[in-house]
């Protein structure tokens, strides 16, 4: 079992502009421990995700020991694609704690049940939020969400809404689509690729959730998020290139996750200050 080592978000990063390879380094180098709240559909590709990107998965989400796991996870992820009761209730036990964790809206906005839980553990101030812009524009009340999990806006359209939850949070909204979203109050950043096959593979944004938690338990959440972002975009081309279809591209993303060094992620990230810091 990891723990919390002097790599945690404690430990300022040296500055935003100290590249996702920074953060693989981190990230490597900790191998941090993961909690996982998140949907049936998803585990096995979830945890094997993080394994082959080189951090400690483990699916704690049963009330009663998801606020004890919390206590000892470098990140928490907390995924609302299946929001059973028994995960609801430990979702708001692991999120009281205070590690650094990471709020996933599935489908927030079209169904009743999880869109209540979302705008309950907001209060709690996610280090991120991540989602689709159908889905970020929902949770902000400036839409009514995509079909089911799928959106039905391109990311820019959440842009606005994503600062407006940043504000709200003070943390970072990151907002997947062809060009991947990363916004603070401060900062915004895009990170251009990856592959469409991604979206024929059950679990391949909940998995980047994971990740983003992953990376905040070393470097900061806005570097976290866009360290997730860059090793997805990579990676997903890089298994796509030699792909038939979507189950030989599963197998070849974890194999391209495993097999990513640092200096592929160089140019990746976009960065840009937002007018009210210029």
């Amino acid at each position: 079992m990891v723990v919390r080592t002097s790599s945690s978000p404690s430990t300022p990063a040296p500055a935003w502009e100290a590249h996702p390879a920074t953060a693989l380094e981190r990230l490597r180098d900790a191998a941090p421990l993961t909690q996982c709240i998140t949907n049936a559909v998803v585990t096995n590709f979830t945890a094997n995700a993080l394994l082959a990107l080189g951090a400690a998965p483990a699916m704690c989400d049963i009330p009663g020991e998801a606020a004890t796991f919390a206590g000892i996870a470098g990140g928490v992820l907390v995924n609302l694609g299946t929001p059973t009761a028994e995960q609801r209730d430990a979702a708001r036990e692991a999120v009281r704690v205070g590690t650094p964790w990471v709020l996933d809206p599935v489908a927030v906005g079209a169904l009743p049940i999880r869109t209540a839980l979302a705008h309950e553990l907001l209060e709690a101030r996610p280090a991120i939020i991540r989602g689709n812009a159908s889905e970020i524009l929902a949770l902000a009340g400036a839409g009514a969400g995509g079909r089911g999990v799928d959106a039905t806006d391109a990311a820019d359209d959440a842009l606005d809404a994503a600062r407006a939850l940043a504000a709200r949070t003070g943390g970072t909204v990151a907002v997947s689509g062809e060009v991947d979203l990363i916004v603070d109050a401060e900062r915004t950043a895009r990170v251009p690729g990856g592959s469409a096959l991604l979206t024929k593979v059950t679990g391949g944004g909940c998995a980047l959730g994971a990740a983003m938690a992953a990376f905040a338990a070393v470097v900061p959440p806005f570097e976290a998020a866009s360290a997730a972002s860059a090793v997805w975009a990579v990676a997903s081309e890089r298994a796509a290139s030699g792909a038939r279809g979507p189950g030989s591209f599963a197998v070849a993303f974890l194999d391209e996750l495993a097999a990513l060094r640092p200096g592929d992620l160089k140019g990746r990230v976009r960065g840009e200050q937002t007018e009210a810091t210029r």
